[in-house]
């Protein structure tokens, strides 16, 4: 079992709070609300390099500088956001970084790789492992850099524990404002914590989230994490039918929400979390669990760099160089 940095340490600031609450009017009428129902929360503006795992970070390395820590361990998927976003924190930080990323590398699609690199990131690739093999990878590391003369810091998977969670009470407590009269407020669920600060700063019967397939049990990691977090989660709301063939593996339906947002408010999704949350926010619409006239909030958790890791990126380029017209320089 992988340790985690625990405790009440006051968060370090790694970010502008709080992130902008922007009306997506023509995206709204594209799924079929009014126009004055749809807002994006958009936590994709955060600081290095953007997304939901800066809120837990805070938090996470608040901890780990009170112990002492000079590098931060964490692990994730080859193209982790949270993996790339600890990196970049270390830095601003003025702590080392060791990555363990699960998957195999693919040249040609960097990605998160290419900013973990110009990072300064130790990396340590463990090919096909995941779950408590990669959990093992990682112990090994820590005592390896223990034996350096280092103190690590065990970040955990996504960021994902009670302590990353209450980063999203944070979120919470920035809607309460905001949007005090949101309905829904909807959210991509990968490792849990992101959800789980929502439901316990906002009440169960508010938040939906949408599986990714990350882990095999993302409702119960959710329910958990808020019950850790002295909330009382109830039934939590995740919808698990937008997983498709698996993690990272886009969808029809998200490859369709990711150009509905791109093209109606020039807001960028990613394939493997908020592009599959939006397709779950439109099939909530279509199926009658959110209605016209009710306030809706979607978390945008960021990502983009993960795009450009992801094979879809191809398919794009290859398609607008397909559409492209051929033209004749003109002038002198």
């Amino acid at each position: 079992m992988v340790s985690t940095v625990m405790g009440t340490t006051a968060p370090i600031a790694l970010s502008s709070w709080p992130t902008p609450l922007e009306p997506a009017p023509r995206l709204a009428v594209g799924l079929g609300l009014r126009e004055d129902d749809l807002w994006i929360k958009r936590d994709d503006l955060t600081d290095l390099g953007g997304g939901n795992k800066v809120r837990k970070l805070e938090h996470l390395i608040g901890e780990a500088v009170a112990a002492g820590a000079t590098v931060l361990v964490t692990s994730g998927g080859v193209q982790s956001n949270h993996a790339r976003c600890t990196a970049a924190a270390a830095a601003r930080c003025g702590l080392k970084a060791t990555l363990v990323l699960g998957g195999t590398p693919i040249t040609g699609r960097p990605g998160n790789l290419a900013l973990d690199e110009l990072l300064g990131a130790e990396l340590v690739l463990a090919r096909t492992a995941s779950g408590a093999a990669l959990d093992h990878i990682v112990e090994q590391v820590a005592d390896r850099l223990r034996a350096r003369g280092e103190v690590p810091a065990v970040l955990p998977f996504g960021g994902s524990s009670p302590v990353g969670a209450r980063g999203y009470l944070a979120c919470a407590a920035e809607l309460r404002e905001q949007a005090p009269d949101a309905a829904h407020v909807v959210v991509a669920v990968g490792s849990g914590g992101t959800m789980a600060g929502l439901v316990a700063g906002l009440g169960p019967e508010r938040v939906v989230g949408i599986d990714v397939g990350a882990v095999p049990d993302a409702a119960e990691r959710v329910a958990a994490l808020a019950a850790a977090l002295d909330a009382s989660p109830g039934r939590v709301r995740v919808h698990h039918d937008r997983v498709g063939a698996g993690y990272g593996m886009l969808t029809r339906a998200a490859a369709q929400a990711m150009r509905m947002a791109a093209r109606t408010e020039g807001l960028i999704l990613d394939p493997v979390y908020t592009g599959k949350a939006l397709a779950g926010l439109a099939a909530a619409i279509d199926e009658g669990a959110v209605h016209p006239g009710e306030r809706t909030v979607f978390v945008h958790t960021g990502g983009l760099p993960g795009l450009f890791g992801h094979p879809f990126a191809a398919e794009l380029a290859a398609a607008a160089i397909g559409g492209a017209s051929e033209g004749t320089p003109t002038g002198k």
